[in-house]
């Protein structure tokens, strides 16, 4: 006999097919939960499906279809003897999704059934991935013991229940601004739809219109074939724009055109389509100063402004530092199959003289480099190569060049901060507190037009 992985809610009003309906039940591997409508017990809503037995009763089902206690979209289908197709037709009017007189449509049934049993086991297995993103992507993956992080994240719990919803997040390179969206996803009545996430610095200003939404078949030399955008792609769900204040000027209208109609033209195409997402945005710009100059459009900003949550840097996160580096000893000393060191007051004392311009991200880098270069079963302070803010500042004050022409001294200010930031220019132009797209034009020459 096959295992018992789902159930049916057997509604009985009359002894006919009892025998069918359990051999039927057990080939399907389905539990069978009787009620009925005098027993005055609980309905049994955790099944999978509802079956009326009706045989010489269906009058009597009729009535009560429309009326059963079933939870949502619960399937209900009945069984009689009568082959009256008006019948058929009453059962469903009022409810049911299909009717069947057997034994002629024992068959059907059957393959109705069958295909009731494949999808319950996917919903099943949906719940357990949704479950188990919950537990490693949820908000208790988001480590930290400080109150400015708490108060964040009992904000973005709050929000999570509404689907609608759309949440614009702050916070500098590294504090976990996707983490949060993940979070707020899988906590979402949205969590069984997709998540999907784009970081609109990372992908060409050229292709990110069709990106985001999709293009049509000849749209543009090399679109041989017709390719839906994220916004069709998170239909039902979450769709992230990491990084939205580098978005174009000139794609911002559409975007906002978008989130106020809820709906989508692929590049090329000439119709329109309905998308149903909630959108998180995230930023390390300050989009409302953007927006005064003349960087970002205001009207997108306040549309994306509905909820704004901030990730606070790491620096303001009192005792959080050693927590985290604790937390990445453990994680990364298993990766590597090695003996996790302890944390030692040493590289305490180095992990709180530095600032964390890159915040988490930084950290867990700055653990692993030391972690894999010290001695096996140690981690060496000397292996951070962590540095004190100062040291830092002087290092990169060093290389502009005073006296100057304003143009010319933010020039070698952007250079610099380059230098320091390894050539990520996202994280330069968060440090230096601009746009990405004015630290493009400062270092192509074209000037300043914040001058």
């Amino acid at each position: 006999m096959t295992e018992r992985t789902w159930s049916i809610a057997m509604v009985r009003l009359s002894d006919s097919f009892q025998a069918a309906v359990g051999d039927l039940a057990a080939r399907l591997g389905a539990g069978v939960v009787e009620w009925t409508p005098a027993s005055g017990g609980v309905f049994p809503a955790d099944a999978a499906l509802v079956l009326v037995v009706a045989g010489g009763e269906e009058a009597a089902a009729l009535d009560l279809v429309g009326t059963l206690p079933r939870q949502g979209e619960l399937p209900c289908y009945v069984i009689g003897a009568a082959t009256d197709h008006r019948l058929a037709a009453s059962m469903v009017q009022r409810g049911a999704r299909d009717y069947f007189a057997l034994p002629g449509d024992f068959d059907l049934l059957r393959r109705s059934l069958e295909r009731e049993r494949r999808e319950a086991a996917g919903r099943a297995e949906a719940a357990r991935f949704v479950e188990a993103e919950r537990r490693t992507s949820g908000f208790a993956a988001i480590i930290g013991r400080s109150a400015a992080l708490h108060a964040t994240l009992d904000q973005a719990a709050r929000v999570a229940v509404h689907a609608d919803v759309t949440v614009l997040v702050h916070g500098e390179t590294g504090t976990g601004k996707e983490l949060l969206a993940r979070a707020i996803h899988y906590h979402s009545p949205r969590a069984h739809a997709p998540f999907v996430e784009i970081n609109c610095a990372a992908i060409p200003e050229n292709l990110l219109e069709s990106e985001l939404f999709g293009h049509d078949k000849g749209a543009f030399t090399g679109a041989i074939a017709a390719k839906p955008g994220l916004f069709e792609l998170a239909h039902g769900g979450t769709l992230f724009l990491d990084e939205v204040g580098t978005l174009p000027l000139q794609l911002q209208p559409k975007l906002l055109r978008a989130l106020e109609n809820r709906m989508i033209r692929r590049v090329g195409g000439t119709e329109a389509r309905r998308i149903d997402i909630r959108l998180v945005a995230a930023t390390h710009v300050d989009l409302a100063a953007a927006a005064q100059r003349g960087e970002f459009r205001e009207d997108l900003f306040y549309r994306l402004n509905v909820v704004a949550l901030t990730l606070p840097p790491l620096r303001r996160r009192d005792g959080d530092i050693a927590l985290l580096a604790e937390v990445f000893i453990a994680q990364l000393s298993a990766a590597y199959g090695l003996p996790a060191p302890p944390l030692t007051p040493e590289v305490c004392a180095a992990l709180h003289a530095h600032s964390w311009p890159g915040n988490v991200r930084e950290l867990r880098n700055a653990v692993e480099r030391a972690l894999v270069l010290s001695p096996r079963g140690t981690l060496l302070a000397s292996e951070l190569v962590v540095a004190p803010a100062a040291a830092v500042q002087s290092a990169g004050a060093a290389a502009i060049p005073f006296p100057a022409d304003v143009q010319t001294i933010l020039q070698a200010a952007v250079r610099a901060m380059l230098v320091l930031t390894n050539g990520n220019k996202t994280e330069a132009a968060r440090r230096l507190g601009m746009s990405r797209p004015r630290l493009h034009r400062l270092l192509s020459g074209q000037g300043d037009s914040n001058n």
